[in-house]
């Protein structure tokens, strides 16, 4: 019995699909939510580098909105995963949002009540984020080990920006 090509190129990808199953509608949902959420922090990260602090605190605010929504679909260890990231973002959303508006204030020091208190939010979303990692980090599967590394690598950054811009914007 002789094949001709296409019918040996639809019984591969067959053979390959039944092994594999069948990429559902849920599961590439999935995969371009994380995309975007990816996509949303490389943005945040261009905006700031444009100096554009009120365009990275939106961007990053999607980005949270973003790991909230995947939170709510993925099963008890991802989605605190997520949680965690998602604590990360608003960090830094609220960070951001501080910056602009000492901008927007003039730039005087001591920085307004508002700034301060953006910046007193931000620090317990980081407080939120870095607890749940080191919580995280002992009950959480070896699989999820090296994104809980970035988280934990992300939150220390995190912190000493917020410690230094409080300590530059006279916050106390």
């Amino acid at each position: 019995m002789q094949m001709s090509s296409a019918k040996v190129s639809v019984l591969v990808i067959w053979l390959i699909m039944a092994n594999t199953g069948w990429p559902t509608r849920g599961m590439t949902q999935v995969v371009g939510d994380e995309a975007e959420m990816a996509r949303l922090r490389v943005k945040a990260e261009d905006a700031m580098g444009n100096d554009d602090p009120d365009g990275a605190a939106m961007m990053i605010g999607r980005a949270a909105l973003m790991a909230a929504r995947l939170a709510k679909t993925q099963n008890d260890v991802s989605a605190g995963v997520y949680k965690k990231w998602e604590s990360l973002f608003r960090s830094q959303e609220h960070t951001y949002r501080a910056m602009a508006l000492f901008r927007r204030a003039g730039g005087q020091l001591p920085a307004s009540s508002g700034v301060c208190g953006s910046l007193a939010l931000a620090q317990v979303s980081l407080r939120h984020a870095m607890e749940a990692t080191i919580q995280g980090s002992t009950s959480d599967p070896s699989r999820f080990s090296n994104e809980l590394t970035q988280l934990q690598e992300a939150a220390n950054v995190w912190h000493t920006v917020i410690e230094s811009l409080i300590v530059e914007f006279q916050c106390t």
